[in-house]
């Protein structure tokens, strides 16, 4: 059994590699621990591999604030200095420091 390292950690602010959305990850999955029907729900040629990271974002686009489920393979730092608007962020972080987000206490596991 191989151990992966997860390039992200709670807090970061990443930006996916594909689709025009970004986040702050508020949970990661050292493998995917998704259904199977929402694995198979993606395009095969954009499915990725379940043998890796898989992080929960608190992500927005232009137009709206969703929880996202991304592979690590599909998540790029976000470098652009800009915080995250979505409206949740209060419930799982106290605020951001050098470019990520300080989780809160009762969030800590």
């Amino acid at each position: 059994m191989t151990v992966r390292i997860a390039k992200f950690q709670i807090g970061d602010i990443v930006r996916h590699r594909v689709y025009a959305f970004r986040g702050v990850i508020f949970d990661v999955d050292p493998e995917f621990s998704n259904t199977e029907e929402w694995w198979q729900s993606i395009p095969e040629d954009l499915r990725p591999r379940k043998d890796q990271p898989f992080y929960h974002l608190l992500a927005e686009n232009d137009d709206t604030s969703y929880i996202a489920y991304v592979s690590e393979q599909n998540l790029l730092r976000d470098e652009s200095g800009k915080p995250v608007s979505h409206p949740q962020v209060g419930d799982f972080f106290t605020g951001r420091e050098d470019g990520r987000y300080i989780i809160r206490e009762t969030y800590n596991n």
